[in-house]
């Protein structure tokens, strides 16, 4: 018998015909990639089945309050392939005019429909596109074509509309940042608040445990470590009114112990300063 050989390239699949057969082969894979042979008298239809797009420029629909929106919608498709025998004998290979863009076109104004130009043009574009995609894909999955992915790639408002959403935006962005101010401004002035009551704690607390024997007991600390300077010096002992020393400055020759006076030119020793001490 007389054979034919069709070669079918990458990416693609054949559906066969058979003429003194029962037509479209539906009940068995199609032909593969490569080189296939038939009968001559039967048919061998060629199918792309790599994933494709079609693109939707300006389609028109309506918001939900009747305003004229235009889209930008891409498709991403392909025919399913253990089902190209089915699609072949239902839709044809003009499936895509058939079965996807009339679908796409009612999911669309259908979708659309349901929301507000302000919705369109800034917060719902995402689900509105995921809203598409799944609709679309509910449509036409039992007509033997996959639907991957849709995109919505442009909303197009009347100019006047946009103008009016974009100043709307506008407003609201200054009104969040307006109280964000507001909400630094109070962080700041608790901050400042929690510190100055810090500090005053730390006052009362210090100014409480200052006693007169401890201030006294710290002067005398800082005279005798004075008093073991070489430097000239005058060194007044007990004059305050509280008991603390007195320190003057070098230009003094003479200091005060309560109720006698000394003069020092030159170093004077702790020793010697601790038994003057102990006279009093």
């Amino acid at each position: 018998a007389v054979k034919t050989f069709v070669n079918i390239g990458y990416g693609e699949a054949g559906v066969l015909f058979k003429t003194f057969g029962n037509g479209v082969v539906t009940d068995e894979p199609p032909l593969g990639e490569g080189l296939n042979i038939v009968m001559p008298w039967n048919t061998v239809y060629i199918y792309n089945v790599k994933q494709q797009e079609v693109f939707e420029s300006k389609m028109q629909v309506l918001s939900s309050n009747g305003l004229d929106i235009s889209l930008d919608i891409s498709v991403l498709y392909q025919p399913k392939i253990a089902e190209l025998g089915k699609l072949h004998q239902t839709k044809g290979s003009n499936y895509l005019n058939v079965v996807i863009i009339p679908s796409l076109r009612a999911v669309a104004r259908s979708v659309v429909g349901q929301y507000t130009p302000e919705q369109l043009y800034s917060t719902k574009r995402d689900a509105i596109q995921n809203e598409i995609f799944e609709q679309l894909v509910e449509d036409v999955e039992k007509q033997h074509v996959q639907i991957n992915s849709v995109l919505v790639r442009d909303v197009t408002l009347p100019a006047n509309i946009k103008a009016a959403i974009e100043r709307k935006l506008t407003q609201e962005q200054e009104a969040l940042e307006y109280v964000f101010r507001l909400e630094k401004a109070r962080q700041e002035a608790e901050k400042l608040r929690i510190d100055a009551e810090g500090k005053a704690n730390a006052n009362r607390i210090l100014n409480s445990s200052l006693t007169s024997n401890i201030l006294k007991d710290k002067g005398i600390e800082a005279t005798l470590k004075l008093s073991e300077s070489p430097n000239t010096k005058t060194v007044i002992i007990g004059s305050g009114s509280d008991g603390l020393p007195i320190i003057l400055g070098s230009e003094h020759k003479y200091f005060a112990l309560s109720r006698s006076t000394f003069s020092i030119s030159k170093p004077f020793g702790i020793d010697n300063f601790l038994k003057l001490l102990s006279s009093f």
